[in-house]
């Protein structure tokens, strides 16, 4: 069985469980996240409504937030300002048991075919350093998502392989949950990278693109 899971719907599942008595999350990410959170019957703030909100340094001037903010929720905004940084921190700080959540902490992304670019763990480590508080992390390579897909399929780890193309993310993730790890150099990581004497995260197995196992997958159907 070939692993590929959908990050939002995961998270989605992650706030169903965990948050059941919040009624408001502030989100700095954007759109996906926050279909999410109003999915699962949670009142979504922030995210691309404050774009575009600017913030006056001037004296006597207080930043108001939301005090029923009981989790706040950090991914890939395009949009990141110092009003949503701002915004979370004192969620974060001041909302008594205010739960900090992060999508991932991937440095960087391959956002385009033409070069890489910061990545969510920018936007959460901005956070971690104004709230002096780690985040939760719900992605790759956190096994919550493991567990999430054992309840809903019933499949053991053993008869899965995590597919990606980061090792500190998607090749440590299938380790940790005992998966066969298959990395795919078309993204942000090369051969030069995985052989690298001081890389310590190995995949199993290694190919130039996902679609050199198309072949393979019509040729061996998987069993059930």
């Amino acid at each position: 069985m070939y692993l590929y899971a959908y990050a939002a719907d995961h998270k989605g599942s992650f706030f169903a469980i965990v948050l059941p008595l919040i009624n408001n999350v502030y989100v700095v990410g954007e759109e996906g996240i926050v279909q999410e959170v109003n999915l699962v019957g949670y009142v979504a703030l922030g995210g691309p409504d404050d774009a575009k909100q600017i913030v006056e340094l001037k004296p006597n001037y207080l930043f108001e937030h939301d005090k029923n903010v009981g989790a706040v929720i950090v991914g890939l905004d395009q949009h990141i300002n110092y009003y949503k940084l701002q915004y979370a921190t004192l969620c974060i700080c001041e909302n008594p048991v205010c739960l900090f959540i992060a999508s991932n902490r991937d440095a960087v992304g391959h956002l385009t075919n033409m070069q890489e670019w910061p990545g969510a763990g920018c936007i959460v480590a901005a956070v971690c350093g104004a709230t002096e508080r780690e985040a939760v992390v719900v992605g790759k390579p956190s096994t919550f998502m493991m567990d999430f897909l054992l309840e809903r399929f019933n499949t053991p780890p053993s008869r899965m392989c995590m597919v990606g193309d980061r090792l500190d993310t998607d090749i440590l993730f299938g380790q940790n949950s005992g998966c066969k790890t298959l990395l795919v150099l078309s993204g942000v990581t090369n051969l030069a990278t995985v052989q690298d004497s001081s890389n310590h995260i190995q995949p199993e197995y290694h190919t130039s693109k996902i679609s050199d196992i198309l072949g393979l997958l019509k040729e061996e159907p998987i069993s059930s």
